[in-house]
């Protein structure tokens, strides 16, 4: 096969040419009409727009709180996935990270206690469920919450 042999799998439709005069069957008005907002240039109104009365959006009621700006989304790891390091090795979130355990750090990483552990490792995460922290524990390693400063917590501390 060469390169002027090739061709798309998908014929291609051709492009509607409108203004390109009356024999083409989208000529003069191009299909917009012969008046009014819409046939103008630049015309037509924005989404939700309903001719001056109130929309939709704006007459319904608004309830309740929404606390999506704040959410905080964890990095997620099980005990099962530990089991591949070393014994004595240190788990971090950045070691977690570069050997493709976790994709996105996110908010942080929180371990969580699904499958059983078999090696001593300390673990630094920044959530960990209860009962990964006693399995941990229960296997002879350690484990440390990094807590992560916010900028509250900083000005407390310079006063």
């Amino acid at each position: 096969m060469k390169l002027n042999e090739l061709q798309p799998s998908v014929p291609r439709k051709n492009r509607k040419r409108i203004g390109r005069g009356e024999s083409s069957g989208w000529g003069k008005t191009s299909g917009r009409g012969s008046n009014g907002q819409n046939s103008r240039s630049g015309g037509g109104t924005r989404p939700g727009f309903e001719g001056g009365q109130m929309p939709i959006i704006q007459r319904a009621p608004k309830r309740g709180f929404s606390n999506y700006p704040f959410k905080k989304e964890y990095a997620i790891v099980n005990l099962d996935t530990l089991n591949r390091f070393e014994e004595g090795t240190v788990i971090t979130p950045e070691i977690l990270f570069e050997t493709k355990l976790v994709k996105k750090l996110l908010d942080g990483v929180k371990i969580l206690g699904n499958g059983t552990l078999d090696k001593k490792i300390s673990v630094k995460a920044h959530k960990i469920s209860k009962s990964a922290q006693k399995a941990i524990e229960a296997v002879g390693g350690d484990v440390e919450v990094i807590v992560v400063k916010t900028f509250k917590d900083v000005a407390k501390n310079n006063k």
